[in-house]
């Protein structure tokens, strides 16, 4: 398998991918090759999947979805009536013969679409997107990509091969795609606030969903309708979730992964049987070859302030992402229109379908989905880890087989007892 270095990881089309993001992402106007019907099929059909279809939908008049997928049939139904009850339900167009569920549903609904919405628990984004790409669709690959490392390795091939087919592959990491953060990236790259000398970014949340548990539920069942809360399924908090922190520091740091992290991290919120085995915390140090380092936390703690925030320091000012400002010798402040970023996802997507010009984002949601999954190997063995160490990771977090019955719960980790593997 193919090895990916700390600066660079060419997919031969990284010319497609800035030419697209130079452009104004606003809404299509001209359909390169007519208005012809592009059939959406979306992979996973939980709140994040069902909002894809609506972003979908706005952004191409020409689009409709026509096919589904879900390992549960009440959460396929659930989502489908939502959808049927939106501003787009003409164009929700979902037969019978094109509603998919179980473990291999989505192999069926791949053939039926010429787009595909993969929304799905990231444990399982590696093997879908594989066979989308490897079917010639275009794809929109929500976040992380992978629980672990050789799922990335997996995700990394594919990226390649939708690069060397020419079909577009857009990333879930929506900030990339938001207009004001374009901005105020553009300012940091150009030297607005000076040679950069530390990076801090936090993403401290409440207390997420639980969908309880049914007698009838397997073990299998009830940690995937749970799948927040199992590593195996998640890659944990900070790869599900602030993996949008990481995902903007190593923006900032234009696609430089770092060299190094030490972490710590446990569970003193979330302590019941119930969550499974993550993590409710992490403090993590990341070390780049320059010397820069980035400090991140983040948590989900009921009752606790909530901070979502991101700031680059340098030797000429302070740039705060999230803020979209500057200060310092360059002040600056965001004032303009801010579309929505889950839009603007679609909109680049389907414009690069329309115009044949392919966009893959793979380089970017595999180098901060191994960020994410270096900052967690960190806080669970206690040990700190190198991009090198990193990248010869074998853990490999796929169950022997994908069928509902007994699935024990791994043991939650423990700093300096859990091994790295």
């Amino acid at each position: 398998m193919p090895s990916i270095d700390r600066r660079h990881f060419v997919l031969g089309s990284g010319a497609a991918v800035l030419g697209s993001l130079a452009q104004p992402l606003d809404r299509l106007a001209v359909h390169v090759g007519g208005r012809e019907e592009l059939k959406v099929g979306l992979i996973g059909c939980g709140g994040r999947g069902t909002g894809a279809v609506i972003n979908a939908l706005n952004a191409d008049p020409a689009a409709k979805l026509v096919a589904m997928c879900d390992v549960f049939p009440d959460r396929l139904d659930a989502s489908l009536g939502r959808l049927q009850k939106s501003q787009h339900a003409a164009r929700i167009q979902v037969d019978e013969d094109h509603r998919f569920t179980g473990f291999d549903g989505y192999k069926h609904l791949i053939e039926a679409v010429d787009v595909v919405l993969l929304a799905a628990t990231p444990h399982f984004r590696p093997r879908h997107l594989a066979a989308a790409v490897r079917a010639g669709k275009h794809v929109f690959c929500e976040k992380p990509v992978a629980v672990d490392v050789p799922g990335v390795r997996s995700v990394m091939e594919t990226s390649a091969l939708a690069a060397k087919n020419g079909t577009s592959l857009v990333s879930g990491l929506c900030y990339r795609y938001d207009t004001p953060k374009r901005e105020v990236m553009k300012r940091i790259h150009d030297g607005a606030v000076g040679r950069i000398v530390a990076l801090q970014c936090t993403y401290n949340t409440g207390g997420l969903w639980h969908r309880g548990s049914k007698p009838e539920w397997s073990d299998m069942e009830y940690q995937i309708r749970n799948w927040l809360y199992f590593t195996w399924l998640s890659g944990d908090h900070i790869a599900e979730q602030s993996i949008h922190s990481l995902d903007k520091i190593l923006w900032a740091m234009q696609d430089e992964p770092p060299v190094k992290v030490t972490a710590s991290g446990g569970r003193i919120n979330r302590i019941e049987p119930k969550y499974g085995n993550v993590f409710d915390h992490f403090n993590t140090v990341f070390e780049w070859k320059s010397g820069v380092k980035l400090f991140h936390s983040c948590r989900q703690w009921a009752g606790a302030d909530s901070d979502v925030s991101d700031y680059v320091f340098g030797t000429e000012g302070v740039a705060a992402i999230q803020r979209h400002s500057i200060k310092g010798a360059n002040a600056w402040r965001w004032r303009g229109r801010s579309p929505s970023m889950y839009d603007n996802e679609h909109v680049a997507l389907f414009r690069a379908i329309r115009e044949n010009k392919p966009i893959n984002n793979g380089d970017y949601m595999c180098k901060a989905t191994l960020m994410a999954i270096m900052g967690r190997m960190s806080a669970y063995t206690g040990k700190t880890i190198t991009w090198d160490e990193l990248m010869k990771s074998k853990l490999n977090l796929t169950p022997e087989r994908y069928e509902f019955g007994p699935h024990p719960v791994a043991p939650v980790a423990r700093p300096g007892k859990t091994p790295f593997v």
